[in-house]
């Protein structure tokens, strides 16, 4: 295999996201920086954001293209963690509390939400960009008044109204990182984690070889090709940006408990660009996506993100880091959206 195979089998953006992680290791090391720790990181972070990622991969697969509206799945989730605290439960009760009443949450709005991107064809990332605005916004005030009593999540002053963030150290944090977790020298390996991705990717990727799978994805790929075989293409749009929002709500309580405390008001703003710019970089397009592009974008992104914090602001005497996070996010998925129709990202 020539040099120029390779070149187009590994694309231009992992090409260069590869380059400079490798690049950043290796400074990473000269400078003396704890490499267990950063390695460490990786995995954690890697682990916490993966479902995340994935949660875009069915709504790319029936055709929608990069879910921006990842936030109202991400409330949902917040919503079955918050009543989970609520109740002053602990450890996994606490965690599956928190998915089983996420879960239906998620379908009923995910089921809506895909009868309105019906009515929008060709505008499904814009409307769902400023949809994602709106339904935070307005959760905002939701916060405010919601009728939780527990001291953990309310105001001390007037013990209304929820906390912009809230600890679960005494709910469910860390569950996962800390399940069957190990040591390989220096690095826990966060081995519940990890598996829990394992598992949801599995269950996306299995239901991508089903019958109903195939119907989604030809249903994506040509509308035209579906509706002249008897698919219902209207109802293969819902089943993927359901699947999607189920998936953002899953992967926002997993990555909390992780993280080790819940973010409301403004902050399910903030998961989608990441979330989009990783799978883009894996090598997923606006049509085309798989659990590989997941991996791969998921590892270069968070890699990227852990080993530059440290060694830009040593490098730089600053803060540097977060600049060069703005940057390869928002540029990797302007490159993927001036992309051709079925152009290679």
């Amino acid at each position: 295999m020539d040099i120029k195979k390779i070149y187009e089998k590994i694309g231009f953006p992992r090409l260069i996201i590869s380059t400079f992680l490798i690049i950043l290791l290796i400074t990473a090391a000269t400078l003396k920086l704890p490499m267990s720790g950063i390695w460490q990181d990786i995995f954690t972070r890697f682990g916490m954001n993966a479902i995340l990622v994935l949660a875009m991969v069915p709504s790319i697969q029936s055709g929608i293209g990069i879910n921006f509206n990842l936030p109202l799945g991400v409330i949902f989730g917040l919503i079955g963690a918050l009543i989970s605290i609520e109740l002053g439960l602990t450890g996994f009760a606490s965690l599956f509390v928190a998915l089983i009443v996420a879960i239906p949450l998620a379908i009923i709005g995910g089921y809506l939400y895909g009868l309105m991107l019906n009515k929008v064809k060709g505008q499904e990332m814009t409307v769902g960009n400023y949809f994602g605005y709106s339904i935070v916004s307005f959760m905002c005030i939701f916060w405010l008044v919601a009728p939780f009593k527990n001291p953990e999540l309310t105001w001390a002053m007037g013990g209304s109204g929820l906390r912009v963030t809230l600890s679960m150290e005494s709910s469910m944090g860390g569950v996962l990182d800390k399940f069957l977790a190990f040591k390989i020298g220096n690095v826990v390996f966060p081995t519940g984690l990890i598996l829990t991705f394992i598992l949801l990717a599995s269950i996306v990727w299995v239901f991508s070889k089903s019958k109903k799978g195939t119907a989604m994805i030809v249903a994506g790929s040509s509308e035209a090709f579906a509706a002249s075989n008897g698919v219902n293409v209207d109802k293969q749009r819902i089943i993927g940006i359901v699947l999607s929002t189920v998936l953002a709500a899953i992967g926002i309580i997993i990555y909390s408990q992780s993280f080790g405390f819940l973010q409301l008001y403004n902050a399910p703003l903030y998961v989608a660009l990441p979330a989009a710019a990783s799978i883009l970089i894996g090598g997923a397009t606006l049509q085309k996506a798989k659990i590989i592009h997941v991996i791969i974008g998921t590892f270069l992104f968070q890699g990227l993100l852990v080993v530059a914090l440290p060694v830009i602001n040593i490098l730089s005497e600053g803060s540097m880091a977060e600049i060069i996070r703005i940057i390869i996010s928002n540029g990797i998925i302007l490159y993927a959206l001036t992309r051709k129709a079925g152009e290679a990202a």
